[in-house]
């Protein structure tokens, strides 16, 4: 991978919580490359520091040594190049929808006249026509998460970190959510990060999918998800999909 396609670096990264008691070794050692536009999901078992890594790539978490660099920067703070979609959608419950999608250009302390066009668009491209003025109480659990995805495409980010968005959604919705998000990046172009504990989500979603040991975690396993795009649901039903399922299955479980 020549350096001009990478995206993401991660080298030697390690976060030590310090606690009255003891430190808490979360992560060990990462090493992480990820290709311009690629879609990357992060898999591995509960308390593993998933989160913690994509906190860390966003800049919203500070690590203990090794690097992480975007687009050959260092990260050392949020990035306006990024954006971050959260498991719960947390928007201002009084604000209106369209108020809350444009809520980062107000922090970024840009003119919202210049962005209300394309908060439309976003809103309209995930089927949100007709609920700008709503407020977010009046709108379901999927709903909420997509104004939350307008949020932070707003501004038009180069990467996108994802930390187990549709993770409360009911399976149906869930599935509709992933067939959006593909959309959403085949028609933007960014590069995705996304946090799972769902083995199947990652393989419907991603180019590549890293597996993280049990904390102090480690990169244990990089699984190259040779399926066809654009992918449909029913891909999930084929031997080649659950090909992969079972690989990543017994990569988590060892």
């Amino acid at each position: 991978m020549s350096n001009d396609q990478i995206h993401v670096h991660i080298r030697d990264l390690r976060k030590t919580y310090q606690t009255q008691r003891a430190d808490i070794e979360a992560i060990r050692k990462v090493d992480m490359d990820v290709r311009q536009t690629e879609f990357v999901s992060i898999l591995g078992p509960s308390g593993c520091g998933k989160s913690t890594l994509l906190m860390a790539v966003g800049g919203l978490l500070p690590f203990t040594s090794g690097t992480i660099d975007v687009d050959a920067t260092p990260v050392t703070r949020p990035r306006r190049d990024t954006g971050v979609v959260f498991q719960s959608p947390v928007l201002m419950p009084w604000r209106t929808i369209i108020k809350n999608v444009l809520f980062p250009i107000e922090s970024l302390g840009l003119n919202v006249r210049d962005y209300t066009d394309r908060a439309r668009e976003l809103l309209s491209m995930t089927g949100l026509d007709g609920f700008s003025d709503n407020l977010p109480t009046e709108l379901s659990g999927g709903m909420q998460q997509r104004v939350a995805i307008c949020r932070a495409l707003i501004h038009d980010p180069a990467l996108l970190l994802m930390d187990e968005p549709f993770s409360a959604l009911d399976a149906m919705t869930r599935d509709n959510m992933n067939q959006e998000l593909l959309r959403i990046w085949q028609e933007h172009k960014k590069t995705v990060l996304f946090v799972t504990h769902s083995i199947r989500e990652a393989v419907f979603l991603s180019d590549r999918v890293f597996v993280m040991s049990p904390r102090p975690s480690i990169i244990s396993k990089i699984v190259d998800i040779d399926l066809p795009r654009p992918r449909l649901l029913e891909i999930e039903e084929t031997p080649e999909f659950n090909v992969f399922v079972a690989e990543l299955r017994q990569a988590i479980e060892h």
